[in-house]
């Protein structure tokens, strides 16, 4: 009797520590790894809830009275990028917006340091007081170039941005540039989940950065269902003329039929000439996918705008 006593106890011990374990697990599924709030200023009008398309991956996102600018690269046509080892780009396209038009941006959304996604004028013009939240590994470098207010996040992890009424989760998704060879020689890489919520309601959004297809990624509808509108990094990004980094058409469908959006907007594409599969080519892969009605397609500086819901 002693024995079968003292083994209910220890199970009970077990059990207890268990469930600790998984409350404490819950907890930190609920709150935010880090914080970011960012003041309020006086507006006056609507608010506004829009994607506007400046070219490569930068966008300029809007929500209520919050705007993020992602992955700024302001270079002009002619221009060349620096991508590692001797490899450079020339630039196909201008940007749709001036980097000295821009409006006051809240904070930058960063999904990996390249130079096609933070280039060498962004470096030398961007505040070093601007909130930037980008992979772990590239906080510490943008630290040592002297940007004060940098959040690095790990896969999974999270922040929340909080200005006036509206709030912001946003967490790191999984990403890789290409095969595990090449990631391994390219900077690491995170896409993003972006949870907004204000009094006009909720909306989520999915941008995938610079990644292909893998295993990782099917992950990301099971945690993140309903989706409401996806950024898909596209453009077939070829390195040394023969390692894909970045999804072409095929890998596009893939993602958008993995990820389910209700919208997707394709983006990176056509802008440099390590781009080697060109936007005609997704627009064909969705047609042929029976996809068309899901995607939306933006020129360099046109805006899609879309409603929160309750």
């Amino acid at each position: 009797m002693n024995r079968m006593m003292a083994f209910g106890m220890k199970l009970l011990c077990i059990l207890t520590l268990a469930l600790g374990g998984v409350a404490t697990a819950q907890q930190a599924t609920t709150a935010p790894r880090f914080t970011l709030n960012i003041p309020a200023a006086a507006t006056s009008g609507e608010a506004e809830h829009s994607v506007q398309f400046i070219g490569t991956a930068t966008v300029m996102i809007r929500f209520g009275g919050m705007t993020i600018l992602t992955d700024p690269n302001f270079l002009h046509k002619g221009d060349h990028v620096h991508l590692g080892y001797g490899l450079t780009s020339e630039r196909q396209t201008n940007p749709a917006i001036e980097f000295d038009a821009l409006p006051p941006i809240d904070f930058v959304l960063l999904s990996h340091l390249h130079d096609d996604h933070f280039d060498k004028l962004v470096r030398e013009k961007l505040k070093r007081s601007t909130p930037i939240v980008t992979t772990a590994s590239a906080s510490d470098d943008l630290r040592k170039l002297g940007f004060t207010s940098v959040i690095g996040l790990g896969t999974w992890q999270d922040v929340q941005v909080t200005k006036g009424d509206t709030t912001l989760r946003l967490t790191a998704m999984p990403g890789r540039h290409g095969p595990v060879a090449a990631a391994a020689l390219l900077p690491a890489v995170m896409g993003s989940m972006l949870d907004f919520s204000s009094a006009a309601g909720r909306y989520r959004m999915y941008i995938s950065g610079d990644t292909m297809v893998y295993r990782d990624i099917e992950e990301i509808p099971k945690r993140f269902p309903g989706v409401d509108l996806a950024l898909l990094h596209l453009g077939g990004t070829r390195i040394l003329g023969i390692v894909t980094v970045t999804m072409d058409a095929k890998e596009g469908v893939k993602m958008l039929k993995l990820i389910a959006p209700h919208r997707a907007i394709p983006i990176h594409y056509n802008d440099y000439t390590v781009f080697k599969s060109p936007l005609s080519d997704f627009q064909k892969a969705v047609q042929e996918a029976g996809l068309a009605e899901k995607v939306s397609y933006l020129k360099h500086g046109e805006t899609y705008r879309y409603e929160p819901k309750k």
